[in-house]
């Protein structure tokens, strides 16, 4: 049972008497409130208090702001709840997906509004045709936003993503993104994206190898990936010129990490003494091969991988890897929809967000778990070899 404080706080006292002053009509609806500065001077209060409770009222939907005009009374409160599509198609194979929209639903914004998943029928034998059929029941049922995953690992991923997207701009449904953009890089769309910084984690995790005294450091994922991995890979590369390791391009692959010939070539023809792989799902894969290839993890190779899903402590050699704070990636897009239905006009953001290195055996150094220094490396412990 929940515990509740019977002490106001300016926030709520602020948020409560504009509140009012809507609903009884000393603000109609499309007139402008008091600036800011008025606020803080009304209320004796700080400009991060005024402001936090403007943002409140915008988020239920009260008020919307307009850039260089100020804020203005939208209308009352909704009775009802808004109901937002979740439109995932890997949910369920890529493992990142459930917690995240659990963040959506555990997210104390998400206590008036309801999650859809949507149905498919067997007809939609494919992927494709999955995602698709969501999207139409979407529109159909005119919801009030959708969280969207764009589909990955098919060559059909970047015409059925951008099909998708159209159809919900056309119907007026705004989206937000989670973990990845709906077009290939460098372009971007303009939806607001919902994720890790994908380049920051690529540099963390290559320079912890190098860091731990590997040098040929290979960069291993599989064709047809997400825009992150391109950008995975770019950290990689950042890291190796910060180093001064120079870079090869020998050494970075797209391949089947099942593929126990392709593998083999790999380790055969260019030795790399680690490999970072773009993510968990990559890294789990490959271990297997190469642990079938008669190598030793960490002992001939140093694997590192992204995400650090749930079976990452369970592999023969339990994974260092960097975590997605997938919770708090679902509360920070559902914040993100409600600024979008709302009606701001906000430019598009990408919300970025930082993991954390978790250093378990396969890299060859003691387990750890956490932020690294703010220079960007592990602490010294982490340098030590492991057995």
């Amino acid at each position: 049972m929940a515990v509740r404080s019977n002490k106001v706080t300016k926030h709520q006292r602020v948020y409560s008497a504009l509140e009012q002053g809507i609903h009884s009509g000393r603000w109609k609806r499309g007139e402008r409130l008091p600036s800011e500065a008025e606020l803080v001077r009304q209320f004796e209060a700080s400009r991060i208090t005024i402001g936090r409770a403007v943002r409140d009222l915008q988020l239920a939907g009260l008020v919307e702001r307009r850039a260089g005009s100020g804020t203005f009374v939208r209308a009352a409160r909704p009775s009802s709840a808004l109901s937002f599509g979740l439109l995932i198609p890997d949910l369920g194979a890529t493992e990142i997906f459930e917690p995240i929209w659990q963040g959506i639903m555990a997210s104390p914004l998400a206590r008036e509004h309801a999650l859809l998943w949507g149905s498919s029928t067997a007809a939609a034998a494919s992927k494709e045709e999955h995602a698709w059929e969501l999207c139409r029941q979407y529109v159909e049922r005119k919801v009030a936003g959708v969280f969207f995953a764009p589909l990955e690992l098919t060559p059909a991923k970047d015409e059925v993503n951008q099909r998708i997207t159209r159809a919900l701009d056309n119907a007026r449904i705004p989206i937000v993104l989670l973990d990845r953009t709906a077009v290939p890089y460098p372009q971007r769309g303009h939806h607001d994206l919902v994720g890790i910084d994908n380049r920051r984690a690529g540099h963390v995790v290559t320079d912890h190898l190098l860091g731990l005294g590997a040098r040929r450091v290979a960069f291993v994922a599989v064709r047809n990936a997400a825009s992150t991995v391109e950008a995975r890979e770019a950290g990689y590369r950042e890291a190796l010129h910060a180093r001064s390791v120079p870079f090869d391009p020998s050494l970075v692959h797209r391949l089947d990490p099942t593929d126990s010939a392709a593998v083999r070539a790999l380790m055969e023809a260019h030795r790399p003494d680690g490999v970072v792989c773009a993510n968990d799902w990559t890294a789990a894969r490959l271990m297997h091969s190469i642990l079938t290839l008669g190598y030793g993890v960490p002992r001939d190779i140093r694997l590192v991988g992204i995400d650090d899903v749930d079976y990452a402590s369970l592999l023969p050699v339990p994974l260092t890897t960097l975590r997605q704070p997938t919770r708090h990636i679902g509360a920070a897009a559902l914040a993100a929809m409600l600024d979008r239905v709302a009606g701001t006009d906000l430019p598009t953001r990408d919300i970025l967000l930082h993991g954390s290195l978790v250093v378990r055996r396969s890299c060859g150094a003691r387990e750890f778990s956490g932020d690294l220094r703010t220079d960007g490396s592990a602490p010294a412990a982490l340098h030590s070899p492991g057995t």
